[in-house]
């Protein structure tokens, strides 16, 4: 019975380990996302002011 114990804390504590990583992966990748649409959209004005036209996307005007 003291070792069907030591593994459940044993699992206790490692499913906290985990939870708490993936929470914080979570963060990150909130975060991360959010940069690259940022990045996304700094780039997609770059484009237009070059162009003088809007970009969506990846698409290119029909003149390419």
């Amino acid at each position: 019975m003291e070792k069907l114990e030591e593994q459940i804390a044993h699992l206790t504590r490692t499913v906290e380990e985990l939870s708490d990583v993936m929470a914080r992966q979570d963060a990150e990748i909130a975060t991360l996302k959010r940069r690259v649409q940022m990045l996304m959209e700094r780039e997609a004005g770059r484009e237009a002011d070059a162009s003088g036209g809007m970009v969506i996307g990846n698409e290119r005007p029909p003149h390419y």
